[in-house]
């Protein structure tokens, strides 16, 4: 048997809907150019299992050996300084730090044998949020036009919302590692297909949408008149330079006018109609809210969301992400255990249960990510190095199976065993999920055809 799935909770097959509507009516949806612009819909021959994903980002790196893949059984230097425990999925165990995401393993698939080449965080960053390799593995890696696009943005030009929510919301930062890292934005595809870009902290109580404040003499009912409209947009336009044109600005104007005389936008992104106590389960960090956040826009039909750990890769104190070497005499255990796993304990098993408790996680693909894993053996500073040869990632609901592992690892957690998957497989099993056909083409910048995936979806992941 090439993988197991836990006995007990083997979740069942719902009807999804038959087809995804794909057209010009972009990032925002029905916004008026593109609705009067609007082509007859076509159909996806593809039943999609998942209507929205949520991408939650882990920048730096976990390490798969101290979480979802540990090897009790491998020598001194290589296992874990943590242990193992049970889990709500008999044949599952993860770390002891995570005893409330344990709880929850009967509700998810690992995949315990993702692997592919690149070494440097901005590289291998692009890699995972594109699910395309660049051509070498840089540090210095910067992020241009000719780079491939993120998820969210191949699904808002494939696939866009209808339904006048944003079809791609990503937050809180713009993650860098000294360049800003490539992968979160359209590309080459455009302005027009950017994430709706959210950099305030969910998490502050004042935390609102800037776009969504209308100047003090102009009302929604004005808005609705297209010539207060267009004389809001060359208004504005007057303080940017001579480039806005090649920018792509008008895109960006067209959807955030679009988000002001949205009341279901507002609402969705309004933490403050939230119970307190849900608030609470959550916790107080920016990463939980965020969390809380994605469930709030996916709820509103919000398409593609990526919530983002950290905005740097951290790993020198108990903040930012995974990046878990050891530096300047810090130790990788206790900045996991005082950090990245029990933010990890707040957030996750608490956002998969409300997801399941308000019905929405079977139509919502979860996926737990970094950039890569960390390396078997321990170094000299009691820590991890960076390591792509192989790493898990969790993913939830959207027509997976349930108390699932794919793949194995070998005995120390550092090369596929069985059944490898490579970044492209995972991104050509995403579009797979959400009814695109990842074998779809896109032009780039020289007006080439690209395809949105290089691999091919892991069928075996699917209920």
């Amino acid at each position: 048997m090439r993988s197991f799935v836990c006995p007990d909770f083997q979740a069942s097959s719902l009807a999804r809907r038959d087809v995804l509507r794909i057209g010009g009516l972009g990032m925002l949806g029905l916004t008026m150019p593109r609705l009067l612009q609007a082509a007859e819909a076509t159909k996806s021959a593809i039943k999609p299992t998942a209507k929205s994903v949520v991408f939650l980002y882990q920048f730096g790196g976990p390490s798969h050996g101290d979480t979802f893949d540990m090897k009790p059984d491998a020598p001194d230097g290589v296992k874990s300084h943590f242990d193992p425990i049970a889990t709500s999925c008999p044949d599952i165990q993860i770390c002891d730090q995570l005893r409330e995401t344990a709880k929850v393993m009967h509700q998810v698939t690992l995949v315990r044998t993702v692997h592919h080449t690149m070494k440097n965080h901005n590289s291998a960053a692009y890699h995972a949020l594109t699910g395309h390799a660049p051509l070498v593995d840089d540090i210095r890696l910067r992020d241009t036009l000719e780079l491939f696009p993120a998820y969210g943005s191949v699904v808002d030009r494939l696939a866009p919302n209808t339904n006048g929510m944003p079809s791609f919301v990503a937050y809180p930062y713009v993650m860098r590692d000294g360049e800003i890292t490539p992968g979160q934005h359209a590309s080459f595809l455009g302005k027009g297909n950017d994430p709706l870009l959210i950099t305030e902290d969910p998490a502050d109580p004042n935390f609102k949408l800037p776009q969504l404040s209308l100047p003090s003499n102009l009302t929604a009912d004005r808005l609705q008149n297209r010539r207060e409209m267009q004389r809001l947009i060359n208004q504005q336009a007057k303080v940017l330079d001579a480039t806005a044109e090649a920018r792509g600005l008008n895109a960006y104007y067209e959807r955030a006018l679009s988000m002001l005389n949205s009341t279901r936008v507002r609402q969705a992104f309004d933490l403050s109609q939230e119970p307190e106590s849900v608030r609470r389960k959550y916790g107080s960090s920016t990463y939980g809210q965020g969390c809380l956040l994605a469930r709030r826009l996916v709820e509103a039909g919000v398409k593609f969301v990526n919530v983002y750990f950290a905005n740097s890769i951290g790993g020198r104190t108990a903040a930012g992400g995974w990046d878990t070497h050891g530096f300047d005499n810090t130790r990788m255990y206790p900045i996991l255990k005082s950090w990245q796993l029990p933010l990890t304990e707040q957030t996750l098993p608490v956002f998969l249960n409300d997801l399941s408790e308000r019905g929405l996680l079977d139509d919502t693909l979860v996926v737990w990510m970094g950039e890569f894993g960390r390396t078997p053996r321990i170094n000299a500073n009691i820590s991890r190095d960076h390591w792509p040869s192989c790493y898990t990632t969790l993913l939830a609901g959207g027509g997976m199976k349930r108390g699932f592992v794919y793949g194995r690892s070998d005995k120390n957690g550092a090369y596929p065993d069985r059944d490898p998957v490579h970044i492209g497989d995972l991104a050509a099993t995403m579009f797979q999920a959400l009814g695109i056909d990842p074998g779809t083409h896109v032009n780039d910048v020289l007006n080439r055809p690209l395809p949105i995936a290089t691999g091919r979806p892991v069928m075996d992941l699917f209920a």
